[in-house]
């Protein structure tokens, strides 16, 4: 079967499916190696370990660590399990930039050094300096404690060495740590070790290979004669470095990718970090190399979920490290030829694949498998017991893989047809494993109705192939999407549902969560009535289990709402009518503490009036807590009638009254 032949079958219009698709936009994405930057020169020892300098450290992360949804930016310094240790300026700067916040960073300082870096340090648990007072300064003008600071070149000059706040556990962290990062004016992400000159930090130990994988990239090629990622877990690792060599030499044909698995550790330490290299080289020639020193922040971070298989990841549980520059990753870290790491294999040729996996300290663990080329051919192989009639399918890239069994005698082998209105279009099996038959049919020839296989029929639930890097829009009865030139990785078969309810609203189903955005996606949602009180309603993330999450929204007057997303998945409209709770549950060392929370949309804002003037709080998201400080030396005493006001996502305010 070949693509012309199918769309002269199904019509051969990928985009018109299902809904219109309308291409507003010619800008391309960017695929494949990005423009390399150039590394900065920094002499070893420029950089002052910043928590207890001098001493044996231990990190708790490293820079490019795997995270679920981004890259690890900089490195986690353990502090002892506590908070308030001294953190110290790297270099000699200024203090450029500094934050307080409840989530990601946490309370965040800045400072920019001579060559034009700058170190940042995050988790903070409070500022020390003049940059201090004038934060609080500045709070208490706003009347909010989340603040930004961008403070003008040496205003507040700092010496290497000299003591600029004490750790913390602020923001996202999990625990009381440093997070430290070096970046360029364009914010891209270093990592401090690769300049040296840290005896802080020891690593003797090499990266640690927990499976390899090989994957087939066309509709032609195979690995062990079959179109499907075979997984190898080697059973005994070898000793610190010896090479690591697969016994048994592995079949492959066409256009074929690998992925690796696994993880480093530094001295003294059990948890696991980042892998910060991996070369492939191919019958002794450099193939691909990428080196996770620099990342863009922030939208090169998301690249993440395409330098993984996200997919595997999210079904199986093992995160798989592409050793290729698949579509849409416009990273500035590989190294490959015109081929961004695919490897070709053709019949008859046989591959010795060595691979090394580095760390930033230059410890090795070498890697040889061997590939041999094998020309696809039909085979078919029974199955043990007879199997119950089944027909399931699964979209990966542009190709439709179709699995089908019966058990009457005369369907192994048989065809699979592809329905679209009333054309027919019957597909040959490439192989039957274990009585069942494996059909593949490229989708940019058209998208199918359904699929039919004997007596059984399955609809096709894609409605429309939406292409990377353009602007496009989608539509229904029920929603409308717009997605931007770098929203996506690659193209994207997108199913969408609608399940009324009784309150007018509904439940929409947009694509899957198993498929990663890039950049977002517009989404606007048109329930079948409007809501009698837009104010205070939103489009909300839902679950499985019933689990819901504030979204936002923008309504407009055709009684449409609109939002930004960055995940595919389940949303609903729903209104928030209930306000904020809070409660005063500890005077300890004469400060206040209020537990509080939100049932719906969330907890937006919070102020607590002493005798009608503002005192600051801190919030802590982590423990939903709001708490004072005793070193605020602008607000009222903690003394007389007083009042907390909380406000939620929806506008819902409370007034809890005090007598303090």
């Amino acid at each position: 079967m070949v693509a012309g032949l199918a769309l002269a079958l199904l019509g051969g219009q990928p985009g018109k499916v299902g809904g219109q698709a309308a291409d507003t936009s010619e800008r391309g994405h960017p695929v494949g190696e990005a423009p390399k930057t150039g590394k900065p020169q920094v002499p070893a020892g420029y950089f002052l370990f910043p928590v207890a300098p001098g001493k044996p450290g231990l990190l708790a992360g490293s820079m490019g660590e795997l995270r679920p949804n981004h890259f690890h930016g900089g490195l986690d310094i353990k502090t002892g399990g506590g908070v308030n240790q001294p953190v110290y300026a790297s270099a000699d700067g200024y203090i450029s930039r500094l934050k307080q916040s409840s989530f990601g960073y946490g309370n965040v300082l800045y400072i920019t050094h001579p060559n034009g870096l700058t170190t940042v340090y995050g988790h903070l648990n409070e500022f020390r300096g003049p940059v201090a007072a004038e934060l609080l300064r500045r709070q208490y003008e706003k009347q909010s404690y989340e603040v930004e600071l961008f403070l003008p070149k040496d205003q507040y000059p700092v010496k290497r060495g000299e003591v600029v706040a004490l750790s913390g556990n602020t923001g996202g962290s999990v625990g009381p740590h440093v997070h430290w990062e070096v970046r360029d004016a364009q914010d891209r992400q270093y990592n401090p070790l690769q300049w040296g000159g840290f005896a802080e930090i020891q690593d003797h130990v090499a990266p640690t290979l927990q499976a390899f994988a090989l994957e087939p990239l066309s509709i032609d090629a195979r690995v062990q004669r079959v179109f499907a990622k075979a997984v190898f877990v080697p059973k005994v690792t070898p000793g610190p470095g010896k090479p690591m060599s697969w016994a048994d030499t592995i079949s492959c044909f066409g256009p074929v990718g690998l992925l690796v698995q696994g993880f480093d550790r530094f001295d003294n330490v059990w948890n696991r970090n980042g892998i910060q290299r991996v070369t492939m080289k191919v019958n002794g020639q450099p193939f691909y190399q990428h080196v996770i020193d620099a990342v863009p922040f922030p939208t090169g971070t998301r690249q993440v979920s395409n330098f993984v298989d996200f997919l595997y990841q999210q079904t199986q549980g093992r995160t798989l490290q592409k050793l290729w520059v698949d579509e849409g990753n416009d990273l500035p870290m590989y190294t490959t030829g015109p081929s961004k790491g695919r490897l070709t294999v053709e019949a008859g040729k046989v591959y010795n694949i060595d691979l090394t996996l580095a760390d930033s300290y230059n410890n090795q663990t070498p890697v040889h498998l061997v590939l041999r080329g094998e020309r696809p051919a039909y085979f078919k192989t029974r199955a043990a017991a007879v199997k119950k009639p089944v027909l399931r399918f699964e979209v990966t890239r542009n190709l439709l893989k179709a699995v089908a069994t019966d058990p009457s005698p005369d369907s192994v082998g048989g065809n699979l047809v592809l329905v679209r209105g009333n054309r027919h279009l019957e597909i040959r099996p490439s192989y039957t494993q274990n009585g069942e038959n494996v059909y593949l049919y490229d989708l940019r020839a058209g998208l199918p109705d359904s699929l039919r296989f004997g007596r059984i029929t399955k609809k096709f639930d894609r409605q429309v192939m939406i292409p990377a890097g353009k602007e496009t829009s989608y539509s229904t009865a029920h929603l409308n999407l717009l997605f931007g030139p770098e929203t996506l990785f690659d193209n994207l078969y997108l199913s969408t549902a609608y399940r009324p309810e009784a309150t007018g609203s509904g439940f929409w189903t947009v694509g899957s969560p198993l498929q990663p955005l890039y950049k977002t996606a517009t989404l606007t949602l048109k329930p079948a009535r409007a809501p009698a009180d837009p104010a205070r309603t939103a489009i909300y993330t839902a679950t499985p289990k019933g689990g819901k999450a504030y979204l936002g929204g923008k309504w407009d007057d055709q009684g449409q709402i609109t939002a930004p997303i960055r995940q595919f998945g389940s949303f609903r409209i729903l209104t928030d009518t209930v306000a904020p709770k809070g409660s005063l549950i500890s005077r300890a060392g004469g400060q206040l503490l209020f537990r509080v929370g939100d049932d719906l949309s969330g907890l937006a804002g919070y102020r607590l009036l002493i005798g009608g003037k503002f005192r600051l709080l801190r919030l802590e998201h982590k423990n939903s807590t709001l708490f004072t400080v005793a070193k605020d030396t602008l607000g009222p005493r903690l003394h007389g009638p007083a009042e907390l006001r909380l406000t939620d996502q929806a506008g819902n305010e409370r007034v809890i009254p005090l007598s303090l």
